[in-house]
């Protein structure tokens, strides 16, 4: 074996000649705790997380590092043997080794003649130190694979408080859900190939899911190995790093092979580690699967099982730290899985259920789990010792002869107090459950165990709801915790539902809906704060969030970041919603707080005054807005991008279409923010989706009812800033849903007005040019309803023929069709969108006439009437363009309505040529500059005209035409840019080449740009290639301005002296490249555009139609210049009456309360239907039946294998049966042949009893049956191995040994008796035979009374005998008397009852309260009393509890109870010679104005403030001593109460 360590100073800069750096790479480094918050079964697909977290993992690796260099080794320590000893035994080559198994030269220098410790022996405690650790860092697996781990060698004694956080912290494991202790067998063992798959694959799942650490020996071999292959076949197949397990190795150092290239003294990182089985001799090799390695020194080699105490300890401390996440806090559980093991298996079973800590044994793995798998389904009387034995034989052959009795007496013991404890227990058949493996075997042990811990009220049930909440197993909830054992109130769920939608688990949240949470309970004002304060860090939303907050600090005077309100919430909402919506959440003064504790759907809360229930405290004024549960949380959802649960809660919503606009909205404004693609792609795919949704419910909304389908449309929903939902789909350009039949249905409607849509456009002209026309059949109208209610009319359109709507009111108002007057014909036409529109192009092309006319024919020095008319009616077209800026019905404000004025790229066009004419029009008025007025002019000529393309967007055919202009404009501009480099560096080249020093900048200009520009057409110059050269159309020097500059010549001949082949070839590339090249570039994005927008021309066309209709639907009916008239109409109405402005209710119709109560449950009703819908279709989807099938096949191979097992344990247990049964007729045979020798043929008390067949079958058949015990005849608690408060161990005494009667020759138990130095009365400490024959038992000994309830016991060598058996234990332990300790135990109780004094019942019995109490320096519960002093009637500890003026009274009160319990106690504290014996009393209030009861009350506050007293609700898991729960048993019963 190589050097083990010298004790060499290795200075920093010879830390690459120690251990070298043999990687860089950074994901060996340490991780930060902060780069692991999200819970490892979270699922986050983001790679943007992950991107972040390798950013800031980076650069901060070597701090890491360095850190970790430094921390180790001052609080982690190794262990070294400081004394050499020669030893007896030789080392594996025929060395001499040291007690400690070390050679001599593997030790330190001064271990060979250390002179304190001359002549001593070798004592480990004493030669043995700690010192710094030498091994730690990243351990890398040489080989296939190069795996990668973390390692640490770690004293025995290291605290387990440091270890974790070294693994949490510095290691950067997040705390586990779960953690999985696996043991058994540590040499390799074979398990059936289905076995092995099953465990596998179970334990990997369950470890996956559930995010749990396993915790293994670590080792190459064994059930080690089994769980490190597990590990690899998961993560050969998984294919994303969220899918790493935590799989811990706690190994002992000394036992590890090649540990020495793991030591490194200032960190390998990596170290190299080579995975040798053939050479390992007896030591192991560390297995490869594993991630992180905790080696356990305590200074020896070879010595295994030395890690297992700093392993229990690490395991427990584990399990009682609490993990806090979502809001919810669960203590981590711990399970024990057991494959196969040996006699060091047992014993950590034994401890794990002696713990608390389930187990579940895998049967078919062997060994101790076969043993014990074998007999758990047996009542514990029949486990003998005679069994174990006969199982020992059976699955021990090998080792089966070093059991001696004494053996089989100790394992007969633990087994029996392990299968006494079934709640604890949990076997694992191959073919009990199933497909489920064992993952649901592990999630079902832990469930169990709670179930059947002692808790008060819904301890139990709320920490199983939290576990399987943060295990993310929503089928472990549905079958184990919500069931019809425990009713749940939905009120209870909140706390865990906040949890699961933090987490996001939406499974979850389906269940939690399902099990009755009602989402306007649950969703607070405060719950809405928490959820956002828990948003996801990498969620592009939450850094939104922090821009408001950083933006709101700056405005502040406070250094403080403030915390996210609901109004912050807002603004971001507004800025992805749009500005057409109100905020959602108002902002509050800076004296007001938000609270909201019961928010109500689609009602208006108005909130004034100090009301109780108002949002805000505010002294003066009022507010109005609408909480929405449903809406709130879809919003919180969406802006995370959680498909899963917005569709969960977006199924919930009431106003549902509107919720999926919105969310198409949210997501799309979200996308163009986010810089992850991935997530981009996500997002918009989302919306797309949700977008369909609102396209699906709208049709079945149209199909069933036009008109409720279209009020759908423009009703002002409270819920989203009142907004209606044709405005989010605009605002979100959802062209799918405006281009829907039914949403251009309305629009047509809107645009024909009053009149039928089925008019012609001819009559419509006609009609506009000769209005008379009106009066006949021509044009055609839709009737009106009148409705009469108290003499007002109301006006309803409707179509020829068409229903009455079911929202007609009520019965008793009278209903009539009628046609128009002849005023409401003339109003009806001339204010139909339609009309107005085409009366405003016949109004803007006679502008256009008179303009030009103006222009070219009556343009005079002073202007003309012509001139005036077009000066006035550019007039009113400014009047309009001013009034669409300052139109807000909506109450935006000025700004936002300029914002969204601007945003139009025609009104953009419109105030450019009117800037332009005004221009025109002030240099026109100026004499002086009376010509380049009428130039200007013309230029706004030209704009105007091109603001007639606006017009053809109403015709189907020329309006994509025009969109695909203007994105070929965009082309255009690109193009430029490009074109602009070849025309400049040609321009440049050639004006280079050709001309000398050219001074003119104009000149410059055309010979660079503009020649260039041109010579792409064609227009090539006739110098650049010297033969067409002509001296006159040039000047030699350049003074000509009408001539440009000639270029080089020759001054003899005058001819060009340039280099013509060069010009030449650069005006060739230069045409190659533009003409061909670029030219044909741009034709083909030309070409892409108009193939892009051909495709979608009949969604384009229809979605920008409805900015046309919307905005000839609120302009003025009278056309420029008549408009002036209705423009002086609105400022009389609005600025003399103060009228605000109104929107038309056919594009935006607030509707009352019930009518749209009406609507949103229409609407709510066709979206369940569309989800049935949805359901069927995925149902019956191809892919989806395949998927069925094969899940079927699945099962019925699995029914098929499992019923092949059940077969083969069928034939086993019938041949067990046959054995017993021919067992039984040979002691019958043996009987007759005894009667007839005796010539007697002997009675039928004397015959044996055979077993039928079925009743043998009824036993053993059932392997899960878990029969009813009876109560056990001989004491338990008293023989627990462990006795309570020492570390004293009791002799194993299984129940068969018990009785005295019995013969038991190896039985030689302990002594053991407890000095009590704060009793006064006490039998001696050291039972002598002196002290011993003075105690008089079986009488009054003085002031101690040592009679029995149950008479006289035996004396035996001056000690009593426990009249209930042996116990494992001599003395008295720790009980100040030998023989029997007198106690008392009052049982108080009172009637359950509700507030109205009703008595509360539970399965048809009453229901009992106990008064119970928790002492000081005590963790558990338990009823008022205890031991009685020598001479007191009351015991001390009830005295603590009551006050001394009570005392007389309460022992009335005792002789008035009903003495339920008179005799032995089963206590721990029990011994061979002493024991407890009990009074319990019964003391019940049946009145629950009793005046005793409300006096004890009363005294019972004044009592010690150490003390803890409640009454408690009695049932059987109430948590109290055993004994104690025995004790209310008897209450029950005598009481008749609920148990």
């Amino acid at each position: 074996m190589a050097t083990r360590g010298q004790r060499t100073k290795v200075l920093p800069s010879e830390l690459n000649k120690v251990c070298p750096e043999r990687g860089d790479d950074p994901a060996t480094h340490p991780r930060k705790m902060s780069d692991f918050e999200v819970v490892p079964n979270l699922q986050q697909s983001s790679s943007s997380v992950l991107r972040s977290r390798r950013k800031a993992h980076l650069p901060t690796g070597n701090n890491e590092k360095e850190n970790l260099i430094s921390w180790i080794p001052e609080n982690i320590r190794k262990k070294e043997c400081t004394y050499f000893v020669e030893s007896s035994q030789m080392s594996d080559s025929g060395r001499i080794v040291c007690e400690c198994g070390y050679l001599r030269e593997q030790h330190l220098e001064d271990a060979a003649k250390p002179p304190i410790f001359l002549g001593k022996e070798w004592d480990p405690k004493r030669h043995i130190q700690e010192m710094p650790t030498d091994a730690f860092g990243d351990i890398h697996f040489t080989g296939l694979g190069q795996k990668m781990g973390k390692y640490v060698r770690v004293s025995s004694d290291t605290p387990p408080r440091i270890i974790y956080h070294l693994m949490t912290q510095h290691w950067g494991l997040d705390a586990p859900n779960l953690l999985i202790s696996v043991t058994g067998g540590a040499k390799n063992f074979i398990m059936k190939p289905r076995l092995k798959n099953i465990f596998r694959q179970g334990l990997v799942k369950v470890a996956q899911t559930t995010g749990a650490w396993i915790i293994t020996g670590g080792s190459h071999a064994g059930v080690m190995k089994q769980v490190g292959e597990a590990v690899r076949d998961f993560i050969l197949s998984c294919s994303h790093k969220e899918g790493e397990i935590v799989t811990i190795g706690i190994a002992t150092w000394g036992t590890v092979y090649n540990r020495e290239s793991l030591i490194c003294p200032m960190g390998g990182f990596p170290a190299e580690y080579v995975l040798d089985e053939e050479n390992q001799g007896s030591l192991s090799c560390l297995d490869s699967n594993h991630s992180h390695f905790i080696l356990v020194d305590d200074g020896t080699h070879g010595r295994y099982g030395v890690e297992i105490p700093l392993r229990t300890r690490l395991e427990k401390f584990i399990s009682e730290q609490t993990k806090v996440k979502g809001g919810v806090a669960i203590k981590i559980p711990i399970v024990c899985v057991v494959l196969e093991g040996g006699p060091g298996t047992l014993d950590t079973i034994y401890n794990a259920i002696t713990n608390g800590t389930p187990c579940v044994i895998v049967e078919g793995s062997g060994r101790v789990a076969d043993v014990i798998a074998q007999v758990a389904s047996l009542p514990v009387p029949k486990i003998t010792i005679a069994l174990i034995q006969k199982k020992l034989s059976m699955f021990f052959h090998d080792t089966y002869e070093l059991f001696t009795e004494g053996k089989l007496v100790e394992w007969t013991k633990k087994i029996q107090d392990i299968v006494r404890s079934k709640h604890l227990l949990t076997i694992f058949r191959e073919g009990k459950y199933g497909h489920q493996d064992v993952d649901v075997a592990i999630l079902q042990a832990l469930f169990k165990a709670s179930r059947n811990q002692d808790h008060f009220g819904r301890e139990n049930w709320d920490h199983q709801l939290k576990l399987a909440v943060a295990w993310n197993r929503v089928d472990i909830a549905r079958s184990e915790i919500f069931t019809d054992d425990h009713e749940c109130k939905p009120t209870d769920l909140h706390p865990v539902m906040a949890a699961a939608l933090i987490s996001n688990k939406p499974e979850f949240v389906k269940l939690f809906l399902e099990q009755g949470v009602r989402l306007k309970e649950f969703v607070t004002w405060d719950t809405l704060v928490y959820l956002y304060d828990n948003l996801a860090p990498s969620c592009l939303f939450h850094s939104k969030l922090q821009k408001v907050l950083l933006e709101e600090r700056e405005h502040t005077t406070g250094s403080k970041m403030p915390r996210i309100q609901l109004h912050h919430v807002s603004q971001v909402l507004r800025e992805l919603l749009g500005r057409s919506t109100q905020p959602l959440y108002p902002k509050p003064k800076q004296t007001e707080r938000p609270r909201l504790s019961i928010p109500v759907p689609h009602i208006k809360l108005n909130v004034q005054g100090s009301s109780l229930r108002s949002l805000y405290k505010r002294s003066s004024g009022r507010v109005t807005f609408t909480m929405d549960p449903v809406r709130d949380l879809l919003i919180w959802a969406v802006v995370q991008n959680r498909k899963e649960l917005a569709e969960i809660i977006w199924a919930q919503s009431q106003d549902c279409m509107a919720a999926a606009l919105a969310c198409s909205k949210i997501l799309k404004e979200l996308a163009k923010e986010e810089d992850d693609t991935d997530t981009t792609d996500d997002m918009l795919a989302l919306a797309e989706e949700y977008e369909q949704k609102a396209i699906d419910v709208f049709t079945d909304c149209y199909r069933k009812d036009e008109e409720r389908a279209q009020k759908l449309l423009t009703r002002v929903s409270e819920a989203w800033g009142k907004t209606t939902c044709l405005q989010l789909a605009l605002e979100a350009k959802n062209m799918n849903f405006v281009s829907h039949g039914g949403v251009q249905g309305f629009l047509t409607k809107v645009w024909w007005g009053k009149m039928c849509v089925d008019n012609g456009l001819w009559r419509v002209i006609v009609c506009m040019l000769f209005f008379p026309l009106l009066y006949t059949s021509l044009i055609t109208f839709r009737y009106f309803l009148q409705l009469c209610p108290a003499g007002q009319e109301k006006l309803l359109w409707l179509l020829p023929g068409h229903l009455i709507p079911i929202s007609t009111p009520a019965p008793h108002r009278e209903k009539r069709l009628q046609a128009l007057g002849c005023l409401m014909r003339l109003r009806a036409f001339f204010t139909a969108p339609v009309v107005i529109f085409h009366m405003n192009i016949l109004s803007y092309f006679i502008f256009l006439l008179l303009f030009a006319y103006v222009l070219m024919v009556d343009f005079q020095p002073s202007p003309s009437w012509q001139e005036y008319l077009l000066y006035f009616w550019l007039f009113s077209l400014v009047c309009e363009e001013i009034r669409q800026l300052l139109y807000d019905p909506d109450g935006f404000g000025v700004v936002k309505m300029a914002s969204l004025y601007f945003k139009d790229f025609w009104n953009k066009l419109d105030i450019c040529a009117i800037l332009v004419f005004i221009t025109g029009l002030t240099c026109r008025l100026i004499p002086s500059t009376l010509y380049p007025g009428r130039i200007i002019l013309s230029l706004a000529f030209t704009i105007f005209c091109l603001r007639l393309m606006h017009i053809f967007t109403v015709s189907k055919t020329l309006g994509p035409k025009i969109i695909i202009v203007k994105r070929m404009m965009k082309d255009v501009f690109f193009f430029l840019f490009l074109l602009a480099v070849w025309v400049v560096s040609f321009g440049v080249a050639k004006q280079a080449i050709l001309i000398h020093n050219e001074q003119r900048v104009e000149w410059l200009f055309r010979g660079v740009v503009y020649h260039s520009y041109l010579t792409i057409f064609g227009q090539i110059p006739s110098y650049i290639d010297g033969v067409n050269f002509n001296i006159d159309q040039c000047s030699p020097n350049g003074t000509d301005p009408r001539k440009p500059k000639c270029p080089e010549t020759n001054e003899d001949d005058k001819k060009p002296i340039f280099p013509e082949w060069l010009t030449v070839i650069l005006l060739c590339l230069y045409l190659l490249f533009t003409n061909i090249l670029l030219l044909n570039l741009l034709i083909a994005m030309f070409n892409y555009t108009f193939q892009q927008v051909q495709e979608h021309t009949d969604q384009i066309w229809k979605f920008q139609r409805h900015d046309l209709i919307e905005e000839y639907h609120g302009r003025p009916p009278a056309p420029p210049p008549f408009i002036l008239l209705n423009h002086l109409q609105i400022l009389v109405r609005r600025g003399l009456l103060r009228r605000p402005a109104t929107r038309h209710k056919q594009l935006k119709e607030k509707l009352e309360k019930n009518e749209e109560a009406a609507l949103l449950s229409w609407e709510m009703y066709l979206k369940e239907n569309y989800l049935q819908h949805q359901q069927c279709q995925e149902k019956q989807n191809t892919e989806q039946k395949i998927r069925d099938i094969a899940q079927r096949v699945d099962v019925l191979a699995e029914l098929l294998d499992l019923d092949r097992v059940k077969r083969t344990g069928l034939v086993e247990r019938r041949l067990v049966s046959l054995e017993d049964q021919v067992q039984q007729s040979a002691q019958a045979l043996r009987w007759i042949m005894q009667a007839l020798q005796s010539s007697g043929f002997g009675s039928g008390e004397d015959m044996p009893s055979v077993g039928s067949s079925k009743a043998l079958e009824m036993k053993d058949v059932d392997p899960e049956g878990k029969p009813e015990e009876s109560q056990p005849a001989c004491h338990v608690l008293a023989r627990n191995l462990l006795y309570p408060g020492s570390h004293t161990f009791r002799f194993p005494v299984p129940d068969e040994k018990v009785p005295w009667e019995v013969e038991f020759p190896l039985y030689d138990p302990p002594a053991y008796s407890a000095d009590h130095k704060d009793m006064a009365v006490q039998d001696p400490f050291s039972p002598s035979l002196e002290s011993l024959l003075k105690i008089n038992y079986n009488t009054m000994d003085g002031l101690i009374d040592r009679q029995s309830f149950h008479g006289l016991y035996a004396v035996q060598d001056g000690l009593p005998l426990n009249p209930m058996g042996r116990t494992g234990l001599r003395g008295r332990g720790r009980l100040h008397c030998f023989g029997p300790n007198h106690a008392l135990h009052p049982v108080v109780t009172r009637w359950r009852r509700n507030l109205d004094g009703s008595i509360i019942r539970k399965s048809l019995k009453k229901m009992l309260e106990v008064l119970v109490a928790q002492y000081p320096l005590s963790d558990v519960w338990s009823l008022p009393g205890g031991s009685l002093e020598p001479g007191e009637t009351l015991p001390l500890k009830l005295k603590w509890i009551l006050r001394r003026e009570f005392w007389p009274q309460f022992q009335n009160l005792l002789k008035q109870g009903t003495e339920i319990h008179k005799g032995y106690l089963d206590d721990p504290r029990n011994t061979d010679n002493a024991w407890v014996e009990t009074v319990a009393i019964s003391v019940h209030f049946n009145n629950q104005n009793d005046v005793e009861m409300k006096r004890l009350n009363s005294f019972l506050q004044g009592c010690d403030p150490e003390l803890c007293i409640r009454w408690q609700v009695l049932d059987k898991r109430i948590p109290l001593h055993a004994n104690h729960k025995e004790l209310l048993h008897k209450v029950s019963v005598v009481l008749g109460a609920y148990y």
